[in-house]
């Protein structure tokens, strides 16, 4: 008995409405996204409130953003994603070094 070789198909989630391939890009910016909104909301600790405000109203773009590149640049989002978490290290330190910020 020969066994015949059979061919692999890595599977692909296709959109019903659409008939064309979902990207896995756009969900994991996502959720490098939403998982920095945690620093964000946690700087009260660190920063005076009008930093907070700002440093959220950011975040804020920063989503839709995430959103608006979903289909158009799915890649861009998981960067949007990783920027997310530098600028927020960015502003807390140089508000910490240069506006003097203590907890």
């Amino acid at each position: 008995m020969v066994l015949s070789r059979r061919r692999r198909i890595r599977p692909v989630a296709i959109d019903p409405a659409t008939g064309r391939r979902i990207s896995p890009w756009p969900f994991a910016g996502l959720v490098l996204l939403v998982s920095s909104f945690f620093l964000y909301v946690a700087s009260g600790l660190l920063a005076p409130a009008w930093a907070v405000a700002l440093l959220l109203l950011s975040w804020l773009v920063m989503l839709v953003l995430c959103f608006a590149w979903w289909t158009s640049h799915p890649r861009w989002t998981v960067t949007l994603g990783l920027f997310s978490f530098v600028w927020w290290f960015a502003a807390i330190t140089a508000g910490g070094v240069f506006l003097d910020w203590t907890a």
